[in-house]
């Protein structure tokens, strides 16, 4: 049995790996310690037992989430309303929670190795299964590391952000086989090594491969010019300013630069609960045809409805929606929002104890929506991802899976996260469900960044942060299954059988540890 690292060196190791984690993460972008990031980590986990794995693993989640996440901060106390002391202890419990996803990794990979399994199967294995398994309030995935670098994206059409995740996780696997070899004092792993490295050369390679391809599929498909309009409303005071005056205006300067076929608005563009019921009025009038200035273009907005009674004690429901209106005033198609936000738009038993409300009074009380169709925009179908929808690889599949739609939209407010480095973060995650579906994605945000995504992920027309900006692009109307679409995640809870099996089960012929060496740390 290989001996452990003193814990303390293995701490150490593990902190260096979070650092490296956010370094290579949306936000900081040093996007070539994606290659590199996980190695630390591995050098300080060998040998360990598994209640050291995953105190390593969490110390290095919680190291890169506090780096990464620092805005929670503001976010919980614009939505929350309690003091700083309580907010800061808040932020370190969920970035504690958010840092348990490596923990549950490390823990896993603790297990396994102990029964003499492979490190690099598995470790690629225990990571498949802590993105696929642990849950998040605020997701992310490693793969989002290669957004800057659209070459090492197109694997996402076959596994998703994990699979990138996987193929990045091999140069990890490489560098820590050259540092346990000068260790152990003995000659390389040549078939360690080389497996390591032919994760990232697959990645590069399938892109060079694929981007030619799908550039071909672009290039034949139909064109729209499609505008997007980014309000710039604060969260607090929108009630004192006409935001739908504001969209129109910004509409009717790009109606004004050309023809287009659509405008897609932000998530709380219409800062005004709508009854259901009066819809189609209302917005003929709020969007369309306010202070005289008739718009020419169908308009795809985010709106709050409510469905159900006058008020909550009447049976009033309110959700957050998007909805098309044509310039002839018809309200076609309605999305509601499926997945809602905790603690922003609604608070966990929140309805069974409405204590939580009055002691939380900026938070929302949303109701989630149940339909996955895709509304209808004449022989088209666009399917619209509301706010963090639009990071949910699991979701998007199912909901494109279902609507078959030609054109993904997201509506989406990220003012609640400030001057920060979250409007990138949530745009780079966004990307990669364009390319997992081989769709133009038109992100059309609050306060930025708002931008066009096109089937390679590449990005173009963003917008900068807390400005009024409106955009205008060619997009292409595009359909199409992608292996991804078909498999979705089916791979990945393989592996995640196979890493529990494997640290339940040792390796025939493998050498279990000592007694001394198998007791757990005090």
């Amino acid at each position: 049995m290989t001996t452990p690292l003193p814990f303390k060196h293995a701490a150490a190791l593990a902190v260096l790996s979070g650092v490296f984690y956010w370094g290579a993460f949306p936000g900081t972008d040093v996007w070539p310690l994606a290659f590199v990031c996980w190695a630390p980590l591995l050098v300080a986990l060998r040998g360990q037992t598994p209640r050291r794995a995953l105190l390593l693993g969490l110390l290095q989640g919680l190291t890169c989430n506090l780096l990464g996440f620092y805005w929670l901060l503001t976010m919980l106390q614009t939505f929350s309303g309690f003091p700083l002391p309580l907010c800061a202890l808040f932020m370190v419990i969920l970035c504690a929670y958010q840092g348990g996803r490596m923990a549950f990794m490390a823990w896993l990979h603790g297990r396994a190795e102990r029964k003499g399994w492979p490190p690099g199967v598995v470790f690629v294995s225990a990571l498949a299964a802590s993105e696929l398994l642990y849950p998040l309030l605020f997701p992310w995935y490693t793969g989002a590391q290669t957004h800057k670098v659209p070459l090492l994206m197109q694997l996402a059409d076959v596994g998703g952000p994990i699979g990138i995740g996987i193929a990045l996780a091999g140069g990890s696997i490489a560098a820590a086989e050259l540092v346990w070899a000068r260790i152990d004092k003995r000659p390389l792993d040549r078939l360690r090594l080389g497996l390591g490295v032919a994760g990232p050369v697959i990645l590069a390679l399938y892109g060079a491969v694929r981007m030619p391809m799908v550039q071909k599929r672009i290039d034949a498909a139909p064109t729209a010019r499609v505008g997007l309009v980014q309000g710039n409303l604060a969260l607090t005071g929108t009630e004192k300013r006409d935001a739908a005056r504001i969209h129109r205006d910004l509409t009717k300067k790009l109606e004004q630069q050309g023809k287009l076929d659509l405008v897609v608005w932000s998530e709380t563009a219409i800062n005004y609960l709508i009854p259901e019921d009066v819809l189609s009025p209302v917005m003929q009038r709020m969007v369309l045809t306010g202070n005289d200035k008739k718009l020419e273009t169908p308009v795809l907005t985010g709106v709050i409805l409510r469905r159900g009674g006058l008020t909550r004690k009447t049976g009033a429901k309110l959700y957050n929606s998007a909805t098309l209106v044509h310039p002839d005033g018809k309200v076609e198609g309605i999305y509601d929002k499926t997945f809602l936000l905790a603690f922003g738009e609604y608070i966990p038993f929140g309805e069974t104890f409405p204590q939580l409300y009055e002691a939380s009074p900026n938070s929302g009380q949303l109701t989630p929506g149940k339909s996955l169709e895709a509304i209808p925009f004449g022989a088209h179908k666009i399917t619209v991802l509301i706010c963090y929808e639009d990071i949910l690889p699991r979701f998007t599949n199912t909901i494109v899976s279902h609507g078959d739609p030609d054109l993904l939209v997201n509506m989406t407010n990220d003012a609640w996260f400030g001057k920060s480095t979250e409007p990138a973060i949530h745009l780079a995650l966004a990307k990669y469900r364009a390319v997992e579906h081989r769709r133009f994605l038109v992100r059309a945000t609050n306060s930025g960044v708002s931008a066009f995504v096109d089937p390679l992920g590449r990005t173009f027309e963003e917008t900068p942060v807390f400005e009024e900006a409106a955009r205008a692009s060619s997009v292409r109307w595009m359909r199409g299954k992608t292996v991804y679409e078909v498999l979705g995640d089916g791979p990945f809870w393989l592996l995640s059988l196979l890493v529990v099996a494997m640290g339940f089960r040792a390796r025939s012929g493998a050498t279990p540890p000592s007694p001394a060496k198998s007791q757990e740390p005090v």
